[in-house]
């Protein structure tokens, strides 16, 4: 986890914008570099550093001897930069995974490079010798990238929208920021004078199409036919796979552990693969909730079943209030259910940041959007309609569940993994039989559940706990954090305010005094920018008011009725 930026073609001291750069300061703690390009005096990179793989080498922009006219800045990880490296005899010049960005390109092109690569990513490739610029994201936008590209060419490109917005150039009104699209590319034209022209942003991943790079990985043939025992076997191979290739790090492993079931199966099975890789350590996870959390239960019991070294962070409602205006800040939205449940995820990360050495992250993020977790797919009308929807939640996750993962944890300079997001489960489980994938018995991700049910990763009360909301296992039954947070909202924002709200925020106008509380946060930081959220999170099928989940009919709770 890093922070990226670069500027092409501005108009303004470099030296001046550069501080723009500093706004994302957080995302790389270890070291900073600020580089102009050779020969394009207005354009330049910036970079701050989280050392997670070669702590000598991993400055960057990164550039090597054979390809001098080559600059890149990426922030992610590849996971299969050593299969590459192997297959098509590439000569490394460090230990860098992102160096075989700059290889592939040397010898495929663009494309193929994106294509191959198996991991999470946002780049930026700089061919001064063909006078081109080239962006792209990993396939769920897993790694954040934000541009803002003006009428007459003026680039700029940050890990987040904080780091384009004050960027100053000649226009009447402030130019537009926009999220790049994950799963595409984007080839630009470098001028003489280092501004750039747009040629064509391409789409080249799809969450249901097999990766390109499947071919090279040391994961081959698997039967293909849909015989459940067949699915359930390929499911835990697969996933299994997908958190050993993530062990990749030379800094210390920790992994969040809410206590349901998509935490607690990547705790249990990185507790397994690191023995098998004779880690030392031991695997360090952390639950966050109020007292008498169902959460904090849950997850003590994982964690003394697997074995780890637990960590519990108790938070109350006061300092969960105190930092909504940061966590929205960090954020960079204002939808509902996104801000509630980041509260938890941020204050444990801060933590995990100040008390302990932890700094590559696991959690359990896509889970639900993949496997049909939330308790509203219980209403989808038809199977298919049920996996449409999935793909819909997975291909908008950089929106919303992702987007909260990465800023909570980049916050505290932590790098996130997350290993449902995996290419090649991902697409082996969008292949799957639609009425293979839907709620059974009244139980959502019953394939998932029933995947691991003679494993004995986990207690048989974990594999089938009933789903929680993370904002709502974080508190008791008797009160849910979103109930908290309405309370003291409804003492800061006048009735009036919100009968007025329409008029003042005409875009995704606010419906509740929560939704206006967050959105006046969002404004006072972001003013004008309100359409970096194009739709607020809610459940469908049904007639919802509210995204959290204990206001469905269907709720099960741990608690007795």
């Amino acid at each position: 986890m890093c922070g990226i930026w670069a500027l092409f073609g501005s108009d303004e001291c470099l030296s001046v914008q550069c501080l723009c750069a500093m706004k994302i300061a957080h995302r790389g703690p270890d070291a900073f570099r600020f580089e102009n390009v050779n020969g394009f005096t207005n354009c330049c990179f910036g970079f701050h550093r989280l050392a997670i793989v070669d702590q000598l080498y991993g400055m960057q922009p990164l550039r090597v001897k054979k390809f001098p006219y080559l600059w890149l800045c990426y922030n992610g990880e590849i996971y299969n930069f050593k299969q590459l490296q192997k297959q098509f005899g590439f000569d490394y010049q460090t230990l860098v995974d992102g160096e075989v960005i700059l290889h592939l390109y040397n010898k495929g092109g663009i494309e193929q490079t994106a294509s191959m690569l198996d991991g999470v990513f946002a780049f930026i490739l700089l061919d001064t010798a063909n006078r081109k610029v080239f962006l792209g994201r990993d396939t769920y936008g897993v790694r954040p990238l934000f541009k803002v590209l003006t009428d007459d060419g003026f680039l700029g490109v940050c890990s987040e929208a904080k780091g384009l917005i004050d960027l100053k150039h000649n226009m009447s009104f402030p130019p537009k920021v926009e999220p790049f699209p994950p799963g595409h590319y984007e080839v630009l034209d470098l001028k003489p004078s280092g501004k750039v022209a747009s040629v064509e942003v391409v789409k080249f991943h799809s969450p249901k199409d097999e990766p390109l790079h499947a071919a090279y990985s040391s994961l081959q043939n698997l039967p293909s036919d849909f015989d459940i025992e067949t699915v359930k076997s390929n499911i835990r191979i697969l996933f299994e796979n997908a958190v050993k290739k993530r062990l990749m790090a030379h800094r210390r492993i920790g992994c969040l552990l809410s206590g349901g079931l998509d935490s607690s199966l990547v705790a249990a099975t990185l507790i397994k693969l690191m023995k098998e890789e004779n880690i030392t350590y031991p695997l360090q996870t952390f639950a966050i909730g109020m007292e008498d959390s169902p959460d904090l239960l849950a997850a003590r019991k994982v964690a003394a079943h697997i074995g780890s070294e637990h960590h519990e962070v108790i938070f109350n409602s006061e300092e969960g209030i105190q930092v909504l205006e940061d966590v929205i800040f960090s954020l960079e939205t204002y939808d509902i259910t996104t801000v509630r449940a980041s509260v938890g995820m941020y204050l444990v990360s801060k933590y995990i940041r100040k008390k302990t050495d932890s700094a590559v992250i696991f959690s359990g993020e896509g889970s639900d959007e993949l496997t049909q977790g939330y308790i509203y797919f219980h209403k989808a009308p038809t199977p298919e309609e049920s996996a449409e929807e999935s793909e819909r939640l997975l291909r908008e996750l950089y929106l919303f569940d992702v987007l909260r993962a990465d800023r909570t944890t980049a916050a505290h300079g932590l790098e996130l993994r997350v290993p449902f997001l995996d290419h090649r489960f991902t697409s082996y489980y969008l292949s799957l039989p639609a009425e293979l994938r839907i709620p059974k018995n009244g139980v959502e991700k019953h394939l998932l559940r029933e995947a691991f049910e003679d494993t004995n990763l986990l207690p048989k009360e974990i594999l089938w706990r009933p789903k929680e909301a993370f904002s709502d296992g974080l508190t008791s039954i008797k009160k849910s954090w979103f109930s908290i947070l309405q309370d003291y909202i409804d003492t800061q924002v006048d009735d009036l305010l919100l009968e007025k709200a329409a008029n003042k925020f005409p875009f995704n106008p606010p419906k509740t005094k929560e939704g206006y509380f967050y959105r006046q946060i969002f404004e006072k930081r972001y003013p004008d920018r309100a359409d970096w959220l194009p739709h607020y999170w809610m459940p469908r099928w049904i007639k919802a008011t509210d995204p959290s989940a204990r206001t469905l009919k269907h709720y099960k709770s741990d608690a007795k009725e």
